[in-house]
């Protein structure tokens, strides 16, 4: 069964850092690019940043300079580092990856993680 467990997040400080982690396992062959997007109450499911498999990053223009997507092949993992951190983070963070696994290539996502940034 191919599955993405985020964890990571929490409640922090404005200001404060948290680190998001995304662990891809099952059947898996290859995985392309691997992403974060985020989704806070009342509002549409948004990119946070994307990282290829060749490690080209792209970032929401929110999060730039204060958040940095990274990943482990190896461990088939990506991470979000999260610092800087404001109020308007907050949401609940999902994971995802472009993936081709034993039944064909397709784009996972996790369950989501939720950071809260509040005093």
């Amino acid at each position: 069964q191919v599955q993405l467990v985020e964890s990571g997040g929490g409640l922090v400080q404005p200001g404060g850092s948290l680190r998001l982690s995304c662990a891809a396992s099952g059947g898996i062959f290859r995985i392309n690019a691997m992403g974060w997007y985020r989704q806070a109450p009342g509002k549409q499911r948004e990119l946070v940043a994307t990282i290829s498999s060749g490690g080209s990053t792209n970032y929401a223009d929110s999060v730039k300079g204060r958040f940095t997507i990274s990943r482990d092949n190896a461990k088939n993992t990506v991470y979000l580092q999260m610092n800087s951190l404001k109020p308007e983070d907050t949401a609940v963070y999902f994971c995802n990856a472009d993936m081709v696994v034993n039944v064909g290539r397709g784009v996972y996502w996790g369950q989501g993680t939720q950071v809260t940034v509040s005093s």
